[in-house]
């Protein structure tokens, strides 16, 4: 359990109040904390047909991806990017959260409901490098294109 508790440390960094979120959070049923985007991560939201076959090749060739979350049903899937990413990323249907903005994440290891881990954060502070997140969604988007047409 220390990787959880890592993780969760390294998640409640960002929040106003580290201690007080890290209180609440652990003793939430639900298990979800709200923590601004752009301090540690920005988030790349990826509609889930695109974002879980991205996923698949992220894995294929990464010993550890970033943080990946999905909302219930895996109609969007999250990643985890560096600070900075939102405000410069540009591509039609993927929305960006970056600093300003707050997301809801689940606890690490536990269920919460609407949202989950695909892949938790290691508490180390790895993050998706944007240019292989984008190299991974060509080629699961060639991937998606390929079935369609073949």
């Amino acid at each position: 359990m220390t990787g959880a508790k890592t993780a969760v440390d390294w998640l409640a960094s960002v929040a106003p109040d580290p201690e007080a979120c890290r209180f609440e959070w652990e003793r939430n049923p639900r298990g979800i904390a709200l923590l601004p985007a752009g301090k540690a991560w920005d988030v790349l939201i990826l509609p889930g047909e695109l974002g879980l076959p991205t996923l698949d090749v992220l894995t294929r060739i990464l010993d550890q991806p970033g943080p990946v979350l999905a909302d219930f049903g895996d109609a969007r899937v999250g990643f985890l990017v560096p600070p900075g990413t939102a405000a410069r990323w540009l591509g039609t249907g993927i929305r960006t959260v970056g600093a300003g903005s707050w997301i809801v994440v689940p606890y690490p290891g536990r269920s919460a409901g609407k949202v989950r881990w695909l892949v938790p954060p290691d508490g180390a502070g790895t993050l998706t490098d944007p240019t292989l997140l984008e190299l991974a969604m060509h080629e699961a988007a060639a991937g998606l294109a390929m079935e369609e047409g073949g």
